[in-house]
């Protein structure tokens, strides 16, 4: 495989840092832009540090680097996505936009933002995109933000694909991502479980809907994987591309699986959604993010491409086990905090007595 130049705009996050190292070990070359003081992953990055607002201010050092693609991880609306592809036409051949699953209408569904029946399954790249483009309310989005600062208050990531795949002097592809974790994961997504197996809960609540919901995931490590072949290979242009795990299982079979990997395996008891106590949501997925009925975002690239299949969608116990183990190490008091993004009173849901009452009665 031949070496190629990629800038990484916010390389050194969650998904940067893997992504950084994924490409390095193909012997590609890569220069991260970002604004933080801190050191890239590896020496041999090339590092410039600077305001993702005012990219065509360092235009001059970019050129230095003199990147063949351009990998934008933190895309929020279309008007930074614009000045990418402004930018982007006198310094690369290509960009790599990263999206969001959530751009599909079931997600404008599970919101209540969307009318109209569900969509059929599975959702591929080419199921409907959302019509209510700003679907998630104020306070919401600055809770967001304050985990992941990238975000403005513009956030429309159709509004960055459309400036991504319309630009006609540019070629750009689309990559669109499903909840993503593994080490570093900002939302720590698995802690409210792995606290309650801690405890050695005989079962674990679960509202009937949210039991049989099926969303998708995808393994850190096999979601930086899937950005690198999408931004090294020459058939990946002008395209859109799902990425997660498979298969996508439901709430219930998720929660087996990664107990499964605990020295204190927990059951699942599902109870139906109206007596469901709020307070146990999960506060990684909002809590109205159900569906009336089982549903799955299903990945297509794979029968594209089913030389990268293997690698890119590994199973998903591999993740599961190694999050685990960093996670499970990790204090409450220091997670609780970074965890109330959806859910202001979750302390409250690792209490026992709503438990009980639920379980027991």
């Amino acid at each position: 495989m031949l070496s190629t130049r990629v800038l990484i705009i916010g390389g050194n996050g969650f998904i940067g840092s893997h992504l950084v190292r994924e490409l390095l070990s193909a012997g590609h070359q890569v220069a991260v832009f970002h604004r933080s003081g801190a050191d890239a992953v590896d020496s041999a990055v090339f590092q410039i540090r600077g305001d993702r607002n005012r990219l065509p201010d360092y235009e001059r050092r970019l050129r230095e680097f003199s990147p063949e693609v351009i990998i934008d991880l933190i895309l929020s609306s279309g008007r930074p996505a614009q000045q990418l592809m402004k930018v982007g036409r006198e310094l690369a051949c290509r960009v790599v936009a990263i999206s969001s699953m959530d751009v599909y209408r079931p997600w404008g569904l599970v919101h209540g933002s969307e009318p109209g029946p569900l969509e059929p399954m599975p959702i591929t790249e080419e199921s409907p995109l959302r019509t209510v483009r700003e679907f998630y309310p104020a306070a919401t989005l600055k809770r967001m933000q304050s985990i992941f600062s990238w975000l403005d208050d513009e956030y429309d990531k159709i509004a960055v694909e459309e400036a991504i795949l319309n630009d006609r002097a540019m070629p750009g592809s689309v990559v669109r991502l499903p909840m993503v974790y593994g080490p570093g994961d900002p939302l720590h997504r698995f802690f409210p479980l792995l606290k309650r197996i801690a405890d050695k809960r005989p079962a674990i609540l679960l509202a009937d809907d949210l039991a049989a919901w099926r969303g998708p995931r995808g393994y850190v490590e096999n979601v930086a994987h899937a950005i690198a072949v999408v931004a090294t290979s020459e058939q990946g242009t002008r395209r859109v591309y799902n990425v997660c795990d498979e298969p996508t299982v439901s709430e219930v079979a998720w929660l087996k699986q990664i107990s499964s990997q605990t020295n204190c395996p927990a059951s699942s008891c599902c109870c139906p959604e109206r007596r469901h106590p709020r307070i146990f949501c999960n506060p990684a997925t909002p809590p109205n993010m159900l569906l009336s009925a089982p549903s799955a975002f299903e990945l297509s690239w794979a029968s594209r491409n089913r030389s990268a299949s293997k690698r890119l969608f590994g199973a998903p116990s591999v993740g599961n086990s190694r999050t685990r183990r960093i996670l499970s190490r990790k204090s409450s008091s220091t997670m609780l905090p970074r965890m109330q993004l959806w859910l202001v009173r979750l302390p409250s849901s690792f209490g026992w007595r709503f438990f009980h009452r639920f379980l027991y009665f």
